[in-house]
């Protein structure tokens, strides 16, 4: 990310348009995957039963718990028996509290044994859908006619047509906003441009549909994705009263309120600014040192300017809080400040490649753009990518959370390399700059367009040119001084060392933020590092081996003769339903210490069950087993095991394990 305005505006060399609209893509994409912290859906962190799991009765109740807020309905769980039945009693129970985000949906009583299969479907806080499947068996697993969906929900041909909607508008919200504010605040004759006129109008044509097909299409895209049900009256109703659908509605009314603005800005302002432009010809108003004075100069003007830019601020304000209202910076940690921080980032975008924008149409369209314009850009840009750079510093570290998180996981790797490939795209635009710097420099006193004066001393005088009566034949003269001319601007072009060191520079940064946009789209599908930690449920102070022979080795101290020593226990296959139990006793020189009794105790603290005793069989000299296990739910189990050396000497040692 790097303010590079200035090379594309001083240098108004054809041939870079075409590598500047590939950067401008490139950096577009990446800054907007990026910008939704991005970017990431609710992820299903925990489920009772847990995926897979075997339990010994039939639970009351299935809960789902999810890394972040969800939208449910009553019939986003459903519970399917072997057969195909739902079991579930259809009614959501809303078990959030704090920052557990859980629900859950009752079972019937008295349910058979056999292999069940949950199926949920939820509304993340950024306004996708999110869906997912797993089974559970109720004493031990059975063949089941229930298949596992495998289509997930917002996608096909549905959510193809909404993404593409939601990235049109935000395409439409940057160049609306961006091409705005560089007429107000860098080139204020360009109100009066008809190319940035056109730009402008079809940005907001853009964003407006965009938004309309999103609101039609939310219905399906969160539901059956089906575009047929995009005329269901009751589903639109119903989409009106989620965040998302206000948001939506909410965005229509402020555009009603931009295009207000895009009609005083292209109206009376452009009018006073070309009258102000006209008059300070006419009185030959110029500043020293050559630099033409900006026109809007008297007072309409300035009070005309001073509305717009104070409305205009307003009004894309609120269409930037459209977007953190209903998206992921209106949930999870610190919304008060997230908001703001994603309404400023969305803004900073949309002024520095908006801005761009509008500046490559006015060099490609509009003959004769004055250089200071692109140096108030070049200020407005530089001031920009500070604000990208804060903002998406705090939005990175609210996905990540921890430096763990940030080695870690393989969303904390990705931002790294992206963060790298960063650095990278700003040291090359840094020598793009320079290259630039070394294009305009130009001599005191002179006038500092942009675009090249032609040698009017090497043409013939208007007088003396023939004009051919056949108008094929006059076309034809055009052309061919228009071919000189373009030939006699390359052969300049490339014989400047500084130009070609330009070209270089921009194509080594079109390189550059290609390979950033590779990165951030798999950013953009990885799960975030929170949720990723969140949802492994690492815990120093727990010993999880799911599905795996749990052995854990405990010293114990008696306090009598012969009282010290440590206690294997080896549980196997450490899972939820039956396991078999084995236990050693070892004296402190590792050898089997027979000892008068052993005694295993299971207790699971979260769901306040236990302690389930177990009193383990003698198998030989320090060792004792039992087989047939049974632990009914998955969860951290604390294994109690007391050691008796003597008729009065005795201890219990514990540790915590995961269980399923």
């Amino acid at each position: 990310m790097t303010a590079i305005a200035p090379s594309p505006a001083r240098v108004r060399a054809p041939v870079l348009l075409p590598r500047l609209a590939l950067v401008l893509a490139a950096l577009l994409a990446a800054l907007f995957t990026a910008a939704g912290p991005a970017s990431a859906h609710a992820a299903l962190t925990a489920s009772d039963p847990k995926d897979g799991a075997v339990v010994a009765t039939a639970p009351a109740q299935v809960t789902l718990s999810f890394s972040e807020q969800v939208a449910m309905g009553d019939d986003s769980i459903r519970v399917m028996d072997p057969q195909g039945r739902r079991v579930d009693t259809g009614e959501l129970r809303d078990m959030c509290s704090g920052t557990t985000i859980r629900y859950g949906t009752a079972l019937h009583s008295g349910l058979p044994d056999g292999t069940y299969t949950v199926a949920w479907q939820a509304v993340s806080a950024d306004s996708h859908p999110v869906s997912g499947a797993f089974t559970f068996s109720i004493g031990a697993p059975s063949a089941t006619s229930v298949a596992l969906p495998t289509a997930q929900a917002g996608g096909g041909p549905v959510g193809i047509a909404y993404d593409i909607a939601r990235y049109a508008a935000y395409a439409g919200f940057t160049v609306l906003v961006g091409g705005a504010a560089f007429i107000l605040l860098c080139w204020r004759r360009g109100a009066a441009q008809r190319p940035l006129q056109k730009l402008i109008v079809r940005a907001w044509v853009t964003l407006t549909a965009a938004t309309l097909v999103m609101l039609v299409l939310r219905t399906p895209y969160t539901g059956s994705g089906k575009f047929a049900d995009a005329l269901d009256l009751g589903g639109l109703k119903a989409v009106l009263e989620t965040k998302t659908g206000a948001s939506l509605v909410s965005r229509l009314l402020l555009l009603g309120a931009a295009a207000l603005f895009i009609a005083v800005l292209f109206g009376a302002y452009a009018r006073k600014t070309a009258e102000s432009g006209e008059t300070d010809k006419r009185k030959g108003k110029e500043k020293d040192r050559g630099a033409v004075k900006e026109p809007g100069a008297d007072k309409e003007a300035n009070d005309l300017l001073f509305g717009l830019g104070i409305g205009g601020t307003v009004v894309a304000g609120g269409i930037a809080a459209t977007w953190a209202l209903s998206e992921h910076a209106s949930t999870g940690i610190q919304p008060g400040i997230a908001m703001p921080a994603d309404i400023l980032h969305l803004l900073a975008v949309a002024a520095w490649l908006g801005g761009l924008t509008a500046l490559l149409v006015a060099l490609h369209k509009v003959p004769g753009i004055e250089r200071d314009a692109v140096q108030r850009f070049s200020r407005v840009a530089f001031v920009s990518v500070l604000v990208l750079a804060v903002t998406g510093v705090y939005q990175s570290w609210r996905q990540v959370g921890s430096w763990s998180a940030l080695t870690g996981t393989s969303y904390g790797q990705l931002l790294l390399l992206k963060v790298g490939l960063v650095a990278v795209l700003v040291a090359v635009a840094y020598v793009s700059r320079s290259w630039t710097a070394r294009l305009t420099d130009a001599p005191a006193g002179k006038p500092a367009k942009i675009a090249r004066q032609r040698d009017v001393s090497r043409e013939t005088s208007p007088a003396s040119v023939t004009v051919p009566e056949d108008p094929k034949r006059a076309a034809q003269l055009a052309r061919q001084r228009a071919a000189r001319e373009s030939a006699r601007e390359k052969q300049v072009r490339d014989a400047d060392p500084a130009r070609a060191g330009l070209r270089r520079s921009v194509l080594a940064e079109a390189g550059v933020a290609i390979a950033l946009l590779a990165v951030t789209t798999v950013l953009t599908s990885t799960e975030p590092g929170r949720t990723a930690e969140q949802a492994s449920g690492r815990d120093s102070a727990s010993t999880a081996v799911p599905n795996r022979a749990i052995k854990i080795t405990l010293p114990f101290d008696t306090g009598g003769q012969n009282g010290k020593g440590s206690v294997r226990v080896e549980f196997d296959p450490g899972r939820v339903g039956a396991n078999s139990l084995h236990v050693w006793v070892d004296d402190p020189e590792g050898q089997p210490l027979d000892i008068p009794e052993i005694k295993v105790a299971f207790t699971l603290p979260a769901k306040d069950i236990g302690p389930l005793p177990l009193l383990p069989e003698r198998a030989a000299p320090g060792h004792w087993s039992a087989s047939g296990v049974q632990l009914p739910l998955a969860g951290e189990w604390r294994i109690d095991v007391t050691v008796r050396t003597s008729d009065i000497d005795q201890t219990t040692v514990q540790k915590n394990v995961k269980i399923g």
